[in-house]
This record gives structure tokens, C-alpha cells and sequence, in this order.
């Protein structure tokens, strides 16, 4: 179980050190970059006192992370340097079970492990940070039973996908391939299976009554030429008193669903700019995009993992000194980090680029600038949004444009 500090122990120890750290630096500069005086174009939806409520969101929420993110990393890298690792792999192998078996046990111990580490971290952000801004909704009875689901389906879908990802790199030559492709369906197979199977367990979904807003949404999924085939509310209020909206399906079975507390607080113009803002995204094939690029990744992901399978030099970086493929598969993932990482800041310059092209789309077609960026206001109050983001930070973490930038380029459409 002696760790070996070869090439691969320092560059992994260096990424996820240095990955650490740079993230660290963007949050100090976010806090940083925060104004005290209310941005002039917010005047309208925030007063100083909700804003002033934000500011100290904002710095809560960034140093209880801070707190946390560098909790993991401490064990980890305790786990890591006293043999955590080879101690594990040693005990697995001495059971003597087959390598499925021995790599499902090997991820759900680690797994279970940093879910308990990580469990009062969970308790405290909801049931104390977000309690204290007005927006936690969590029962105990409620938090326990996502839990329990949470484990359970992680158990009935992620144990078997393991597992025959393991027996294909123990199987095949080309085992990379067979994974891309077998991963690539899998996840399609979710994305269409997850809103009616899934999502339910955990919420539920009503058809949206009849009426204004409903006639409304309908009239502009016509106009979109948008195959609607459901549009239904779902209880977000269950949880949390922040407000969302999002689209499912595939080809022509397309369905809308809006959390309640979104309906509350907005008017129906502003609803549906909202929606036509999302139509916008399958209008300008930014789905598809997204989707084709994910599977790409995953099999450049599955490509390089192919030649790190069994690496006696990566496993004894981390005391493993019987090479196998569900170790090889956790460790393959920490070298892997600076690419993930890289390829994460180009999907979220990619998706800001998407998110003003939907903007201008809804805006087009409801002919009603104002009434997205009044809805973006909104939605910015009611749930804290930082209004100023420091530039680097949103360069590292934001999938979306601060919400300021939106509401420039859309003025010049009105």
C-alpha cells in the first residue's frame, strides 16, 4: 500500500490541488466584485433592504462552500496519502468475488463514505442557510425520504450501468467503444424515460388549468410551430420557494413543466416570454448541440480511458498494487480532471453564447422584450441572484450571462 510518486501521482496532485485553488480565487474576487449600492436598472424589483439580503446570500452561501469544497479535498487527499486506497482494494481482493461484484462494492463503499461525510454539510445548507433566506420548504420527513429514493435509485440504475461498463473493459478489446456506445444510448434512454418515470417519485405533476395562461402558452407553442404535448405544474414549492421551468422530450413529444411558485410570482406575458425563451433553445437546435458535443466528449472520455485500463504506474500512485479495472476507472477520472475541467469552461462560453441567442428568439416572437426582462428581474429577487458577478468568476462557473448583460442586449430589441 506504499504510495508511489510517479508522474501520474504529481500531475493528479497538482490538478486537483491547483483546480482547487484557482476555483478558490475566482470565489475571493466574486465576493470582492460585490456592490453596495443597488445597480439602477433593479430599482424596480429589489428595494436596498432585499438587496442588501442577497449581498449577505451571496457571502454565505460562497464561504459555506469554500468550507465544504476544501473539507472534501482535505480527505480526500488524507484517504489518498495513508493508503486509503490500497487498503480498500486489498480488503475487496482478499473477499475474492468476481470483478463486477468487487467493483460495485469498491464505488458504493467510497460513495456511501462521502455521503455520510457530506450529510450534515446537507442538513446545514437546507435546513439552516436556506431556511434563514425564506427559501427552504424541506420537511425532515420530506429531506429522509428523497434520501432513501435518492439511494435507491442509484442503486437500481447506476449499480448495473457500473457494472457492465466493468465487465465490458474486462471482456472486449475495444471495451472503450462498446462503452461510448452503450452509455451514448443510455443516456438517451433517460433523458426521455427521467420526466415520466423519475421526476415523479419525487414531485408532482398536475395539468395546468384551464385558462388564461394556459391559452396563452398554448397560442404561442402554435406560433413556434412547438409540438406541445403536455403542459403541467409541478409542486416546486415542496422544497423550495425558488422558482424554475423546463422542457422534456423528444421529436414531437414535447412537454412544459412550471413550478408552482414561478405561476405565483409572475404575470402571464412574463410566463410566456419565459417559455418562448426555452422553445427558443430547440428552435436553434442548442438541444441537439448540447446532446451531439456530450456524446462526443464521452467518447473522447472513453477513447483515453482505453489506454489507462489495468496502468500498474496510475494504480501505484495511489497504493494499488493489483491493478484492476474499477480502480483503474476512479483514478482514470482524478487524471482526467484539468481536461473535464477545460471542456467544462468551453460547454458553459458555448452555452452563454446559446442563452442570448434563445433571449432574442423570445423576444422576436412575443414581439415583448420587456416582459422577459421584467420576468428575469423577477426572477433574479426572488431568488437572491447576485447581480454583479466578478467577470473571471463567471468565466469559470456561469452556464448562463449575468443576468445584468441579458437585460442590455435585450433592450436593444425593444
Amino acid at each position: 500500500m506504499n504510495i508511489e510518486p510517479n508522474i501520474f501521482f504529481w500531475i493528479i496532485l497538482v490538478a486537483i490541488v491547483g483546480i482547487f485553488a484557482l476555483d478558490l480565487f475566482s470565489e475571493w474576487l466574486n465576493l470582492k466584485g460585490l456592490r453596495l449600492e443597488l445597480p439602477q436598472d433593479f430599482k424596480d424589483v429589489f428595494d436596498q433592504e432585499k438587496y442588501s439580503k442577497s449581498l449577505e446570500y451571496t457571502r454565505i452561501t460562497t464561504k459555506f462552500g469554500a468550507i465544504q469544497s476544501s473539507f472534501d479535498l482535505l480527505i480526500f487527499l488524507f484517504f489518498w496519502i495513508i493508503g486509503g486506497f490500497g487498503w480498500l482494494s486489498d480488503i475487496i481482493i482478499g473477499l475474492d468475488y468476481n470483478p463486477i461484484i468487487s467493483g460495485l462494492l469498491f464505488f458504493s463503499i467510497l460513495f456511501i463514505a462521502a455521503g455520510l461525510m457530506n450529510l450534515p454539510f446537507e442538513i446545514h445548507e437546507t435546513f439552516k442557510i436556506e431556511a434563514k433566506f425564506g427559501f427552504n420548504k424541506t420537511t425532515r420527513s420530506t429531506f429522509i425520504s428523497d434520501k432513501i429514493k435518492g439511494l435507491f435509485l442509484g442503486a437500481l440504475i447506476g449499480l448495473p450501468v457500473l457494472g457492465l461498463i466493468i465487465w465490458l473493459f474486462e471482456s472486449f478489446e475495444n471495451a472503450w467503444l462498446w462503452g461510448w456506445i452503450f452509455l451514448s444510448g443510455f443516456s438517451l434512454l433517460m433523458a426521455y424515460l427521467a420526466p415520466a418515470v423519475i421526476l415523479p417519485l419525487f414531485n408532482k405533476f398536475e395539468p395546468l388549468e384551464e385558462g388564461e395562461l394556459k391559452s396563452a402558452i398554448n397560442d404561442m407553442a402554435e406560433t413556434c410551430k412547438f409540438p406541445l404535448t403536455e403542459l403541467s405544474v409541478m409542486d416546486g414549492s415542496k422544497r423550495s420557494s425558488k422558482s424554475n421551468a423546463f422542457f422534456t422530450g423528444f421529436g414531437k413529444n414535447k412537454k412544459i413543466a412550471l413550478y408552482d411558485t414561478l405561476i405565483a410570482n409572475h404575470s402571464t406575458s412574463e410566463l410566456v416570454a419565459v417559455l418562448a425563451h426555452e422553445i427558443g433553445h430547440f428552435k436553434k437546435k442548442h438541444i441537439m448541440q448540447t446532446l451531439f458535443l456530450g456524446i462526443a466528449q464521452t467518447g473522447v472520455l472513453f477513447f483515453v480511458l482505453g489506454f489507462f485500463i489495468r496502468s500498474e504506474p496510475l494504480s501505484s500512485a495511489f497504493g494499488v498494487t493489483k491493478p484492476s479495472v474499477y480502480c483503474s476507472l476512479l483514478f482514470f477520472t482524478l487524471l482526467f480532471k484539468p481536461i473535464s475541467k477545460i471542456l467544462s469552461v468551453l460547454m458553459n462560453i458555448l452555452s452563454r453564447k446559446n442563452e442570448f441567442e434563445a433571449d432574442a428568439y423570445a423576444a422576436n416572437v412575443t414581439g415583448n422584450a420587456d416582459s422577459l426582462i421584467t420576468a428575469l428581474k423577477k426572477l433574479s429577487a426572488d431568488n437572491l441572484s447576485n447581480l454583479t458577478p466578478h467577470p473571471f468568476y463567471v468565466f469559470m462557473h456561469y452556464s448562463h450571462p449575468p443576468v445584468s448583460k441579458r437585460i442590455i442586449e435585450l433592450s436593444k430589441l425593444t
